[in-house]
């Protein structure tokens, strides 16, 4: 098993996008329709969809607070493109949660929230490393 599709509710889809289309670079798929958006990420795809129409579909309360016990996550090539990513997240209209530091498993990790408060992990890792499509190669 592997996830394919990690769905993510919004409130304000303009927002959302200009957030992870502009902001963070992601390119919307053509399979996209009203009220919801499909953004490829190599071998899964990120979609938005509203927060309250998810949160009916799984027959849960839209409203949610706090920590949901969740977080994304994304490697870099280097130490240097943490902070880097932090900022980029900062200035689309998202926030920094933790600076970019050193991690105490020895790698270099920070966070921000979307527009919607999901939390990304951006984080250098010196012991993977990436494939030759940019997946990330775990070991055996």
């Amino acid at each position: 098993m592997r996830p394919h599709i990690i769905t993510l509710g919004y409130s304000d889809l303009k927002r959302s996008r200009h957030f992870y289309e502009k902001g963070m670079g992601f390119k919307a798929s053509s399979a996209s329709k009203d009220g919801i958006v499909f953004y490829s990420t190599g071998a899964s795809v990120l979609a938005l969809y509203p927060r309250t129409s998810l949160a009916k579909d799984a027959n849960v309360d839209a409203k949610g607070g706090g920590f949901s016990g969740v977080t994304l996550a994304f490697n870099v090539e280097s130490k240097e493109e943490v902070a880097k990513i932090l900022g980029l997240a900062a200035k689309a209209g998202g926030s920094e949660v933790k600076a970019a530091q050193d991690a105490f498993w020895g790698g270099h990790s920070g966070y921000f929230a979307d527009p919607d408060g999901h939390l990304w992990e951006v984080a250098w890792n010196p012991f993977i490393a990436f494939d030759e499509n940019g997946n990330l190669k775990l070991p055996d």
